[in-house]
């Protein structure tokens, strides 16, 4: 009883934590082993539930709208952001590779961007290209090369999100207020 009343609670507020976990995952009959989760996953998962807000776009100036939802899926050891930008579905992951967030961003831009963490504090996630993990060239490809999560400490339900896009050649700063809806 305990469990499910903290498992309510805890998707109420949208925050989850797989370290808490009082039940391993098991599947048939193999137990999954226990996940030791990085600060940057943690942070992420503070982010589990549907968002919604205003996109500026860099590039032109037009305002569009957003809508972001994060799940913990995979037995607790990968979130999935799942974001429509002017009603076009994009997909990102987080999971964690030897205690580092690793996040894959399979854009609309037709390429696949790999990022890791740059910047974690209280307030801030922001991640940026692993140049060890891509082979994209701003020359004849448009990607996704940063992106930032900035919350106030009295309002965890708003958030600031901005990304650095190249296009063209060209970088191009996107941003988005955006607050929790579910």
């Amino acid at each position: 009883m305990k469990v499910v009343l903290s498992t309510a609670l805890a998707s109420l507020l949208g925050v989850f934590s797989v370290n808490a976990a009082e039940e391993p995952v098991v599947i048939g009959d193999v137990v999954m082993p226990a996940v030791e989760s990085s600060a940057a996953f943690q942070k992420v998962q503070k982010k589990v539930g549907k968002w919604e807000g205003k996109m500026t776009q860099g590039a032109t100036g037009k305002v569009i709208d957003v809508s972001y939802e994060w799940r913990v899926t995979s037995g607790g050891n990968t979130i999935t952001e799942t974001i429509v930008e002017d009603g076009v579905e994009m997909l990102t992951t987080y999971a964690d590779r030897n205690g580092e967030l690793v996040v894959k961003h399979y854009c609309a831009l037709g390429t696949q961007p790999v990022f890791k963490v740059s910047s974690l504090t209280e307030t801030e996630l922001a991640i940026a290209l692993d140049e060890s993990a891509n082979d994209l060239h701003a020359e004849h490809e448009s990607f996704v090369t940063s992106m930032k999560w900035t919350t106030e400490e009295s309002d965890s339900d708003t958030m600031m999100f901005t990304a650095t896009v190249m296009l063209d050649g060209q970088p191009s700063e996107n941003s988005a207020l955006l607050k929790r809806v579910e």
